[in-house]
């Protein structure tokens, strides 16, 4: 398994960190996520031969938050 931390924006309440987590639970390839609300990060681990980061990215996105360019 491959790890990431991708910088969020939007992320105001536990409910984000939940929103997150489930949106990206969702995705073949995913297994743990760990959305931190304070340091507006989240943690995933993947297996890049099934999602890669921009498909991650676009999951965070569909669920209403920003990723900011990097």
């Amino acid at each position: 398994m491959d790890k990431i931390t991708i910088k969020v924006e939007g992320m105001t309440c536990g409910g984000c960190v939940t929103s997150i987590q489930k949106a990206l639970g969702e995705h073949d390839g995913i297994g743990k996520t760990a959305a931190d609300l304070d340091a507006g990060t989240v943690d995933v681990e993947f297996d890049s031969t099934l999602i890669q980061r921009s498909a991650i990215e676009r999951a965070i996105e569909s669920a209403g938050f920003d990723v900011p360019a990097q």
